[in-house]
């Protein structure tokens, strides 16, 4: 859940990650602490609580009393789409594997916690309209992520893939779900269906893996 230390070991391990920086509140209400647009967020919440996105000819980021502690989080804005990448370990060899990429479309100015958890606010697009190598990148970097925080079980991480000057474009890693939702809504279920493992096998195996792991 602490974004900024995992950050450090993905950048370690050579996976793209914006730059930025933690600041404390104080310094972030001051001004500007980098060029807009960027993105604050808490170094430790999920749900896209807390997130921000500071635009030019907007007010200053929200953060006096937005109760997430006095620390934040403060990171460029990458423009272009929003996709994900599911990770599990497979229960015969516990090797993880991609289950599948998925792009987000959604009304919202980014994927806040409505649009994650209210039906019919976001749109599931599977396979994502992307390139085969950038498709094979996202597979190669969720599946890098997932090892590199020591991750079990199943994973989600989530990307900006950067196309707006073109093909192939960049993709960007922004942080790995550790405990990623499994609503109706959620994510990861639709890309466990379209490797044809059923919501209920997927429970199951994650609790077999959990039990004997």
């Amino acid at each position: 859940m602490n974004k900024p230390a995992a950050k450090r070991v993905f950048a370690a391990e050579g996976l793209r990650v914006p730059g930025g920086a933690v600041y404390s509140k104080a310094e972030v209400l001051a001004g500007d602490v980098m060029p807009r647009p960027y993105v604050v967020k808490p170094p430790a919440e999920g749900s896209s609580f807390g997130v921000q996105i500071v635009r030019a000819g907007d007010n200053g980021p929200a953060v006096a009393d937005w109760g997430f502690g006095e620390e934040v989080l403060v990171e460029p804005y990458i423009a272009g789409r929003e996709l994900t990448v599911a990770v599990m370990d497979d229960p015969a060899t516990g090797e993880p594997r991609a289950l599948g990429a998925i792009e987000i479309r959604h009304a919202h100015g980014f994927f806040d916690y409505e649009a994650k958890y209210k039906g019919g606010e976001a749109e599931h697009i599977m396979p994502p309209d992307v390139p085969e190598s950038v498709l094979a990148e996202l597979y190669d970097m969720g599946v890098r992520a997932h090892k590199a925080l020591g991750c079990r079980g199943v994973s989600r991480s989530d990307f900006r893939y950067d196309d707006t000057q073109g093909a192939p474009g960049t993709v960007w890693l922004l942080e790995t779900n550790t405990q990623p939702g499994m609503t109706p809504t959620s994510l990861v279920p639709d890309a466990a269906r379209s490797r044809g493992i059923s919501f209920a096998d997927l429970v199951v195996s994650l609790v077999e893996q959990a039990r004997w792991g």
